[in-house]
């Protein structure tokens, strides 16, 4: 007798994309639990992929999926949320004609082979957000960002931020230093030489300074890091294979491939001047983010990245847009020390041996050395190849330990947005938005950072279920 294989059945986690996420207006949020705290007064905005599907076709890459922008707005009276998609000018024309017509990072645009160089890519302002005093930014690294209000995230257009040319790329990772309020981004351009790209802005985010810098090859660069007196970029070793991409027949996801022979490339840039101070070399690794930088005592450039030991992240990636993965991809939080004056790597040091990715510091302490690095991980016992981020967890250098929440099974977050008390910067929460998938809903989970291990303070109830995204930020009222 043939028995039949019973198929693997999907995780939890995939109901929160199985169908493209549904807007909400401006709504007030139950509270479920707790209380709102009274120092946590401002807004939370989020960015990700929110319709991966459109006409009963897929996109062939989580990263192309369009964008959609929560905001939770903590006021005196309690909280309020709105969800909306980004109305870029593919969106909107794929919404008229019912399919999708354009092509992505990992998905050629419709129509024949031969013609494919020649049609554009969508803008789908899906990876972050800047917010801004009169504006929203939403970020993706392929062109200028579009413009949203800041409170009914209405869309206004494109924004070349008085100094981008038109089409000239704006990534999705500004760095921001609160002391300066001075805001530094990057953009590569890949023709006809890849071009580095380095911004620096001011507080309202208009483009005060450029410069260019030549790269090798077409590097796949995601994020910088601000440390001291430096913009220090790591090249990782993967390269665009640029023929298959202007001949139409490969997507720019399967163009990139992994080359450990050509190493980690750097680059130190004064944040001053923005001339070029080093380029070094070391061993080769993929990051897709960097934590945080800072210059110590001794003049060393330290480094800590989320680091992967080759290219198979984008695989997995891939994979979460079908609803199921496979491809195992652990990333660890890396100390990387270096020479600002010649580039040169002394020292790589794992600081521990626990998944990481989304990390991040404290806003006021971006560019200096800071105690805690907060991030998503996965819990213990998680199938890292099959799951997706499930808990969020702070390092604390000092005594080098490692401090996770329990969300409890088949719930999922998204990267833990650290807020201080304006009122007392002795108090600070950890903001993270969860999927249950044993409910099918979303929530806005609040921790008292010290105190990750212990139950949330409050639990807010959302509309409408939110996919998991990238990345969000805060702003104070």
């Amino acid at each position: 007798m043939h028995i039949l294989e019973k198929k693997p059945t999907k995780r939890a986690w995939s109901g929160a994309i199985a169908q493209p996420a549904t807007e909400f207006p401006p709504t007030e949020l139950p509270i479920l639990y707790g209380n709102i705290p009274e120092g946590l007064r401002g807004t939370l905005y989020r960015n990700g992929p929110a319709r991966l599907e459109r006409g009963g076709i897929h996109v062939g890459h989580w990263f192309d999926g369009d964008g959609a922008i929560l905001a939770v707005n903590f006021t005196d009276t309690g909280a309020t949320g709105v969800y909306r998609y980004v109305q870029t000018a593919g969106y909107q024309e794929e919404a008229a004609a019912g399919k999708l017509l354009y092509g992505n990072y990992g998905m050629k645009a419709s129509g024949p082979i031969w013609n494919q160089w020649r049609r554009p890519v969508k803008h789908v302002a899906n990876t972050s957000v800047l917010a801004l005093p009169d504006k929203l930014l939403a970020l993706w690294e392929g062109d200028n960002p579009y413009a949203l209000d800041l409170e009914s995230l209405e869309t206004r257009g494109l924004d070349n931020l008085g100094g981008l040319d038109k089409g000239l790329p704006y990534s999705a990772h500004p760095k921001v230093d609160y002391q300066t309020q001075e805001i530094f981004n990057f953009g590569i351009s890949p023709a006809p030489n890849a071009t580095l790209n380095v911004y620096k802005s001011d507080f309202t985010g208009k483009i005060l300074q450029k410069a260019k810098f030549t790269l090798e090859g077409l590097p796949a660069i995601h994020d910088f890091v601000l440390a001291g007196q430096y913009l220090v970029f790591f090249a990782p070793a993967v390269r665009a294979n640029i023929w298959p991409l202007l001949l139409g027949t490969s997507t720019y996801s399967d163009s990139l491939k992994w080359h450990p022979e050509v190493g980690t490339q750097i680059l130190v840039i004064d944040r001053d001047n923005l001339s070029l101070v080093s380029r070094g070399e070391t061993e080769p690794w993929f990051q897709w983010h960097f934590a945080n930088g800072y210059v110590d005592a001794s003049g060393v450039v330290i480094v800590d990245i989320a680091r992967y030991r080759d290219f198979q992240t984008n695989q997995y990636l891939k994979e979460v847009a079908t609803g199921e993965t496979h491809t195992p991809a652990k990333s660890t939080l890396t100390r990387v020390h270096l020479h600002p004056d010649t580039g040169k790597v002394t020292a790589i040091q794992e600081l521990i041996d626990r998944h990481c990715e989304f990390p991040s510091v404290p806003q006021q302490n971006v560019g200096q050395a800071s105690r805690y690095t907060y991030m998503s991980s996965f819990r213990p016992e998680s199938d890292i190849a099959q799951e997706i981020l499930n808990t969020i967890a702070r390092f604390d250098s000092q005594t080098e330990t490692f401090t996770e929440a329990d969300l409890g099974e088949n719930r999922y977050c998204s990267e833990p947005i650290h807020v201080h008390d304006a009122q007392n910067q002795a108090q600070s929460w950890l903001l993270t938005l969860v999927y249950d998938g044993n409910s099918h809903s979303s929530e806005v989970w609040v921790f008292d950072s010290d105190r990750l291990d212990e139950t949330p303070i409050c639990k807010l109830g959302l509309p409408s279920v939110i996919p998991p995204g990238f990345h969000g930020t805060w702003k104070p009222a």
